[in-house]
């Protein structure tokens, strides 16, 4: 990944991901306290971590044992490079036994192995000390997840907390400046978690809280100006979105007019959506925007399509196909080609495309094909850019704020790139779906917003269903459509819990859908997290 230049503050704390669950937490956790935090694979380059010029290294948990077979290890030469430049390192679960094993101490399979809330005991307190803000003998509740654990310290290390069952909790080396958790710090399980964590990287390591949405900001509106030449032009594609209008109205602000978007109306739109959207851009963001009605190009395309990869693919090759014909469009007005791409791309989507540590395969940051315009001609010639990349969605909300955009507008839940496409199993263009899906859609979110609970949800959606049930509607039997709900609370969309609806809301909302939409005569609730399932249908 190539950072941009924010991310090589003096202040930046770097985790190197082993594969834990809670990597992407502890980036979260650490940059609400207003310090700049990456993730970058656990088994990188010395080389690429020197780049960054860490003052602080947090190893993360991971899955693996120490012990097995090709399990991810930080580079050859890292203790040394640490050591020589004076830098904290902290490691979390797997990331402390990596410390233990790799500076002498000894790490076995542990007799019983510890799961879930536990409780542990300050035995030290030393001043420059992971507890030195803390009473010996105080108890906290924390989230362990361990099998392996330390028998035997490298010399110079000590024992600072122990678990109700006797097993080391937390260790340090204050003159080497190494540290370790057996538990992790970043769940909310972890009642006095944040404490420590802050305790740490204030205390402990001396940083100064400095990081802020508005250094963001002009950082990267200098990046923008640096980057693109006087006479460059940038295109484009917004979807209505949130992340891609922040993207196109930062990079506005950075080159005006040189700016040139496409807003596609693929036929997989919500409902009035083109109409609402297209408002919000002329009149209320002021972007220069072209919209393009290429709804037949798609439905045509997708007709009798049922795999959900295929017409993934299929709704993402005709978006270049279309964003070809723009491009050709604004070279022949501006008299040359356009030279950059924006993409509104999030840290979630690049973590998220990394391949697990002790995979074998290289750190690669391949977005995933629905966040992003993939695969683009290859006589475009394009170079990207991504002014959101290292930042969480509730960032980039607050960044928006700061670029004047409103909060009804930046508090608008996700909506996949495929559109509707992914919320309708099977063929999209079976009889009148798309229509259904709409109707009851607005219904939901309607009555979602009356209820005053929109911003307590992350997303929510309806999902029209390929089958047809048995019902009785104006004393007469009917023979049609199911419909689902799903709504969700998330922070960050990775992982994501459903949203506990009143009952009597659901009451509401069913008895409106099958009174007012032609065709639907059954209503579900999805009422599954993510894991196990994803937060759309396909």
């Amino acid at each position: 990944m190539e950072p941009q230049t924010q991310a090589k503050k003096s202040n930046l704390v770097l985790i190197l991901d082993y594969g834990s669950q809670y990597t992407h937490l502890i980036t979260r956790r650490i940059r609400s306290l207003s310090i700049f935090s990456l993730t970058i694979n656990g088994t990188s380059s010395l080389d690429s971590i020197k780049e960054l010029d860490p003052r602080v290294i947090i190893l993360s948990g991971g899955p693996h044992s120490v012990h097995a077979d090709g399990a991810p290890c930080f580079p050859p030469g890292f203790i040394e490079y640490v050591e020589s430049r004076g830098i904290h390192v902290l490691g979390i679960c797997y990331g402390l036994q990596l410390i233990v094993q790799k500076l002498g101490g000894v790490v076995k399979i542990g007799e019983k192995h510890e799961y879930g809330r536990m409780e542990i005991e300050v035995g030290k307190n030393v001043v420059g000390g992971l507890f030195g803000n803390t009473e010996i003998g105080d108890k906290q509740v924390v989230w362990m997840s361990h099998g392996d654990e330390a028998v035997k310290l490298p010399e110079g290390f000590e024992v600072v907390a122990r678990s109700s069952q006797g097993a080391v909790a937390a260790i340090e080396n204050r003159e080497r400046r190494f540290y370790g958790l057996q538990y992790h710090p970043e769940v909310t399980h972890s009642t006095e978690g944040m404490r420590t964590l802050r305790h740490f990287l204030f205390d402990v390591c001396g940083i100064t809280a400095g990081w802020k949405m508005e250094d963001v900001l002009e950082e990267e509106i200098k990046v923008i100006k640096g980057m693109v030449g006087p006479e460059d032009h940038v295109i484009c594609a917004l979807s209505g979105g949130v992340d891609s209008t922040v993207a196109a109205k930062l990079v506005h602000k950075a080159i005006g007019d040189r700016l040139h978007c496409v807003f596609v109306d693929n036929g997989l739109l919500r409902y009035k959506e083109r109409e609402r959207v297209m408002d919000l851009f002329e009149k209320r963001l002021h972007l220069p925007v072209t919209c393009v009605d290429a709804t037949e190009e798609f439905l045509s395309k997708l007709k009798g399509v049922t795999e959900p990869e295929m017409k993934r693919k299929i709704i993402g090759k005709e978006f270049i196909n279309i964003f070809d014909l723009f491009a050709h469009d604004v070279e022949k007005k501006v008299g040359k080609k356009p030279t950059y791409l924006v993409q509104g791309t999030l840290y979630p989507d690049v973590i998220e495309s990394c391949p697990p540590p002790g995979s074998g395969r290289t750190h690669s940051h391949t977005i995933k094909s629905h966040h992003n315009v993939g695969g683009l001609p290859k006589d475009m010639k394009l170079k990207l850019i991504e002014p959101l990349k290292l930042l969480f969605k509730d960032e980039v909300r607050e960044l928006g704020k700061i670029l004047d955009i409103s909060e009804d507008f930046l508090k608008r839940h996700p909506f996949p790139g495929p559109g509707l496409a992914v919320r309708i199993p099977g063929d999209v263009t079976a009889g009148n779906s798309l229509d259904i899906l709409r109707q009851v859609d607005e219904i939901f979110i309607q009555s979602i917003r009356d209820a005053k609970i929109y911003d307590e949800i992350w997303q929510a959606f309806a999902v029209f269903l390929p089958v047809k049930t048995v019902g009785v509607q104006g004393d007469q039997r009917t023979h049609s459509h199911a419909v689902a709900l799903r709504a969700v609370t998330s922070q960050d969309g990775m992982t994501a819990d459903w949203y506990y609806f009143d009952f009597k809301f659901l009451d509401d909302v069913s008895r409106k859908i099958c009174n007012s939409v032609r065709g639907v005569n059954r209503v579900l609730l999805d009422i599954t997290s993510k894991p196990p399932s994803t937060i759309e249908w396909e």
